[in-house]
């Protein structure tokens, strides 16, 4: 990912006075015209590098400036390291693995068994249960075409099913609630989209159709999806039984639950209605009713009507 990149260049122009676009290129994974983007993007934060010319020539700091080592406290370099080993559950372990080999390399020795202490105290997983081999060829895929600006095309399942064929300019990856997405610019919908990773198949990159970087929303495209759906939707109220109650502190905590006179639990929170809050109750089971909006208590009911159907013919041995 960029951000992993940028800070690994930064790092290795601490530890050597110059080095090759085209080595750093290699080492990365990436064209030497990305290299030099990076060099932009870094110049453009306020750490002046420069390219000497000649045979023995390179990228390196400007002459005279050096970066403080102690810029970042060990403490603040241990959040990074846990940062990229969680992050690196999901997503680019070998890369990230490079900027904390790097990261471990400008700890002072005398310090290096408090500050491995201090990285393994976190690690958030994000990788999912069903495991991450496709999807992982999902990400890599995507980060190169947003690396090299290429257009993407796919084939696209949405929420309701319907399928169809997209041509992108991909932005960025996102990980949201435990699902990846790719903001891109459609070209045929002349605006930016989320797409969930899940949904897409048949990626393809284009690599002689290259594109300019828009300037896009970062996060306005997930806050105004719950803006409308927290307008629509009014406050959901489920009653939990006491035999559930460990369910209700998983999914809410224990601080959401609120007693019920008949000997159960309550919970009141607003939810985007979609197909995923109906899965979520179903899936449930017995243990929770829906007792508020009513509209949502019918759609509930309906719905395991409809099992009810698949199965009741059934025998049971």
């Amino acid at each position: 990912m960029k951000l992993e990149r940028l800070l690994s260049i930064i790092i290795l122009l601490l530890n050597r006075r110059m080095i090759q676009a085209k080595e750093l290129a290699e080492q990365f994974e990436v064209s030497t015209r990305t290299i030099y983007r990076d060099i932009d993007a870094i110049n453009a934060a306020g750490i002046p590098i420069v390219t000497y010319q000649g045979t023995n020539g390179g990228i390196g700091l400007s002459e005279g400036y050096r970066l403080d080592r102690n810029i970042l406290t060990n403490d603040e370099l241990a959040s990074i390291v846990s940062a990229l080993r969680s992050i690196s559950t999901s997503y680019g372990k070998e890369k990230h693995q490079r900027l904390v080999d790097k990261i471990n390399s400008v700890v002072l020795p005398a310090h290096t068994e408090d500050f491995q202490q201090k990285t393994n105290r976190i690690l958030i997983d994000y990788s999912p249960w069903d495991g991450m081999d496709r999807l992982r060829s999902k990400l890599q895929l995507l980060d190169e075409a947003i690396d090299s600006c290429v257009l993407v095309s796919f084939t696209y399942s949405n929420a309701e099913g319907e399928i169809s064929e997209r041509i992108v300019e991909p932005h960025m990856l996102i990980l949201k609630g435990r699902q990846w997405y790719i903001k891109a610019y459609c070209l045929e919908k002349k605006d930016f989209r989320l797409f969930k990773l899940k949904r897409m198949k048949e990626l393809d990159l284009d690599q002689d159709k290259h594109f300019i970087r828009r300037e896009s929303p970062t996060h306005e495209l997930f806050e105004s999806r719950s803006n409308l759906n927290d307008a629509k939707v009014p406050e959901i109220v489920l009653r939990f039984k006491e035999e559930a109650r460990h369910l209700a502190e998983e999914w809410f905590g224990m601080e959401e639950l609120l007693p019920d006179e008949d000997d159960g639990w309550l919970v009141k929170k607003a939810f985007p209605e979609d197909e995923w809050l109906y899965s979520f109750i179903l899936s449930l089971g017995h243990h929770v009713e829906v007792l508020e909006p009513k509209h949502l208590r019918g759609i509930i009911a309906n719905r395991a009507e409809q099992i009810v159907k698949k199965y009741k013919n059934d025998k049971v041995t």
